[in-house]
């Protein structure tokens, strides 16, 4: 099994997980980045206001998603992009929480998609004195992004999982998880 997945990051207009307001995703495909998608989103109501401090990180402001895509035509878009591929995100706790939070707002059900840390894969490849998605992305050589632009941040992460996975040997993500002593935990909890 080859180096497959899809990174993915969200940006948010407040403090709720259920306020994206762009997501970026990079499909990867035998350790290479072959594709890319990312859209601005209009969050869903009751969380559709932008908090000052969210617009200074990414510089997203309501006017910008006028006429973007609703949380459910971007859920369609994105689980079309994603099919069944694992998910990797950077601090993936953050990003999983949105993916449901803003799937529950709109009652829409997710299908069952597991993904894993490309953060705590990080802390078990590099030493570093930080681990924050910009700290380990010039680590691995990849200096020059839009740090907060969502789809820079998902290429990023694919970035950080393709060296780490040569750093360790390891030909797919299963081989990557365990030299790392990750697992792949489900997007939705059951039970």
């Amino acid at each position: 099994m080859p180096l497959d997945f899809t990174a993915i990051d969200f940006e948010t207009a407040n403090g709720s997980p259920a306020s994206p307001c762009a997501v970026g995703m990079v499909r990867v495909r035998g350790g290479k980045i072959v594709d890319s998608l990312a859209f601005l989103i209009q969050p869903p109501y009751p969380n559709n206001w932008f908090h000052e401090g969210n617009i200074r990180v990414h510089g997203i402001r309501p006017s910008d998603v006028d006429g973007a895509p609703t949380m459910a035509e971007a859920l369609g878009f994105m689980l079309r992009f994603i099919d069944s591929d694992v998910l990797i995100a950077h601090n993936a706790h953050f990003d999983m929480g949105v993916l449901r939070a803003s799937a529950a707002a709109i009652e829409a059900p997710l299908p069952e998609l597991s993904y894993a840390c490309s953060l705590a894969i990080s802390r078990k490849t590099y030493n570093l004195d930080s681990y924050r998605l910009n700290a380990v992305a010039y680590a691995v050589g990849h200096e020059e992004f839009d740090h907060h632009d969502a789809l820079a941040d998902s290429d990023a992460c694919a970035r950080i999982i393709i060296h780490a996975a040569n750093r360790h040997g390891a030909d797919n993500l299963n081989e990557l998880l365990v030299a790392t002593k990750q697992v792949l935990k489900p997007v939705i909890k059951l039970g």
